[in-house]
């Protein structure tokens, strides 16, 4: 890779953390290219050398938040035995989210906007953790693997209140 291609690169992942930043700071409709910019220390217009529009941005924070969490995720499938892969799993996500709280926050927000694109990301997105997850039960041979992936994913749900409302108390008693 050339030095520029690669400085383009880092500069394009730049502008991404930022907006997941700002973004989940202030909210999608709320911020501003230009909150990015400012947090990125680049010119607003520099943005969209890489984001035709705040959405486009918006998609490509949305990908990497849900490539970190199948990328650990697949670390976890990988490795993890049977009888510790959904502890595991677990503690992967736990990990994520003391990390990269704004990444979950991030997507919490995406939720609930109604933007057909959005939405099909946000989908495509959930529906690919919950084919893994399950696909992992089953392969470990784990009992009633969809009430379990279907359990696991709202645990995640409720991992997410938990840490968005700074509520550890609604993860008392876990397992």
């Amino acid at each position: 890779m050339a030095k520029t291609e690669a400085a383009s690169v880092n500069r394009r992942e730049e502008i991404i953390a930022a907006a997941i930043d700002v973004f989940s700071e202030i909210g999608f409709y709320r911020a501003t290219t230009a909150q990015v910019a400012e947090r990125a220390k680049i010119s607003q217009p520099y943005i969209f050398r890489f984001f035709s529009t705040k959405e486009a941005l918006l998609l490509a924070a949305l990908e990497v938040s849900w490539e970190r969490i199948i990328g650990s995720f697949e670390q976890v499938v990988g490795s993890a035995s049977p009888s510790r892969l959904e502890a595991d799993l677990i503690e992967a996500y736990e990990s994520i989210l003391a990390r990269h709280s704004s990444e979950m926050l991030l997507q919490m927000q995406a939720q609930t906007i109604q933007a057909d694109d959005i939405r099909e990301a946000m989908r495509t997105g959930f529906g690919a953790v919950r084919q893994m997850v399950l696909d992992a039960f089953r392969n470990a041979g784990i009992p009633n693997p969809e009430e379990r992936t279907m359990l696991f994913l709202a645990r995640g749900m409720l991992c997410n209140i938990s840490m968005a409302l700074n509520m550890p108390e609604l993860m008392e008693g876990k397992a």
